[in-house]
């Protein structure tokens, strides 16, 4: 299983998605610099009803893929490269997420199983 990302796609449809496939875990992402090759924000997207190309400085096109087999750091990195965002990946427990990021080392699927 695969969930395939774009400009188009909407962060809560993303979201959702991804809590589909790791229903462990939680994607967040942080809002947009202030200039183009700009810090990052370190305030997470609460308007989740935007778009990823809403949510950038710098437009091109391109696509991912979020597999299982992933580490958090690729996934980080994929987001980054391509479109320009960063996100992290949080541990949920029940209605309730941990606020604090899981490690970069750690492969999705296996945190996915530890978490679920």
């Amino acid at each position: 299983m695969k969930i395939v990302i774009n400009n188009y796609r909407k962060i809560f449809s993303i979201q959702k998605e991804f809590n589909r496939m790791f229903n462990g875990l939680k994607i967040g992402f942080y809002a947009k610099p202030n200039t183009s090759g700009g810090a990052p924000s370190e305030k997470l997207v609460m308007h989740s009803s935007k778009t990823l190309q809403e949510c950038r400085v710098v437009s091109k096109k391109g696509a991912i893929e979020i597999l299982p087999t992933m580490n958090i750091s690729e996934l980080k990195e994929n987001f980054r490269n391509v479109f320009g965002l960063s996100v992290d990946i949080f541990r949920k427990a029940g209605d309730a997420t941990n606020e604090n990021p899981l490690s970069d080392k750690l492969n999705l699927g296996e945190i996915n199983q530890e978490y679920a």
